[in-house]
């Protein structure tokens, strides 16, 4: 006989992402190792070159807040990507695989989870942005928050996807230096795209962390290089993010015991 949607899908997705969330406060240690190394990477990079570079009317500290905010939500998209993978060692993720709930709501309320998670976080990076002199106003900040919900959205379905490929956290950290960490490079976080290079500028503009952190720079700075076309992106990175780790775990199902 079969169940009705409202009584499987919404608790499952009310438990399993509370959980996602639970798990993290329960580490406070992964929140302040993320949001510090951040803070501390923002300080080094703002003050070594604050002298040689300038962006508008701001200075570098300023231009590097969307950078340490997608900094942060590519952070918690590594940790929530790998407790997908610590579920299936445990055991977790097989008895969660069997219940009543459909398996893109197990993935989406990981992916919940872990954009509640990035989300707080790099609100906090942005609501240290006054320091370097960032002051938009509300609308800003409104779209700002935007921006940064669509980004943690985008990278944390990302690497939810490649985890559920992934066999070992060990894999999924060579996975990370090999995919994330170079679209964070190259997603005009520490450089504008008009500065760059003819063919690192076109790889820039297909990246998708690009257009996020454009949007976000748009938002809480007034400046960017792709105008509206950024939030067009954002808008289809988070729609991809979204969809991802379902499609996925659908039709690249691989063993969850594996």
């Amino acid at each position: 006989m079969s169940v009705p949607p409202t009584t499987t899908i919404v608790p499952a997705l009310r438990a399993l992402a509370g959980r996602e969330i639970v798990r993290v406060l329960r580490q406070p240690a992964r929140v302040v190792a993320g949001v510090g190394t951040v803070a501390l990477i923002w300080l080094v990079f703002a003050s070594g070159l604050a002298g040689a570079f300038a962006s508008g009317e701001t200075g570098y500290g300023s231009f590097l807040v969307p950078a340490m905010a997608s900094m942060v939500a590519m952070f918690a998209s590594v940790f929530g990507a790998i407790s997908l993978i610590e579920d299936r060692q445990h055991g977790f993720l097989q008895g969660v695989l069997v219940s009543p709930a459909p398996t893109w709501a197990v993935m989406l309320s990981k992916l919940l989870g872990g954009v509640v998670m990035a989300l707080a976080q790099g609100v906090l990076i942005l609501a240290l942005s006054p320091l370097t002199g960032v002051s938009p106003p509300a609308a800003g900040w409104l779209l700002g928050v935007l921006a940064l919900a669509m980004m943690s959205a985008g990278v944390t379905g990302l690497g939810l996807a490649l985890a559920w490929r992934t066999q070992s956290v060990g894999g999924f950290h060579g996975v990370m230096n090999l995919v994330l960490l170079p679209m964070w490079l190259l997603g005009g976080t520490l450089f504008p795209l008009d500065s760059a290079a003819r063919w690192l500028s076109l790889l820039m503009h297909v990246n998708p962390l690009t257009w996020t952190t454009d949007a976000l720079r748009q938002a809480m700075l007034g400046e960017g290089s792709l105008g509206p076309w950024a939030w067009v992106g954002s808008v289809a990175f988070c729609l991809f993010g979204l969809l991802a780790p379902s499609c996925m775990a659908r039709f690249g199902r691989v063993r969850p015991d594996a």
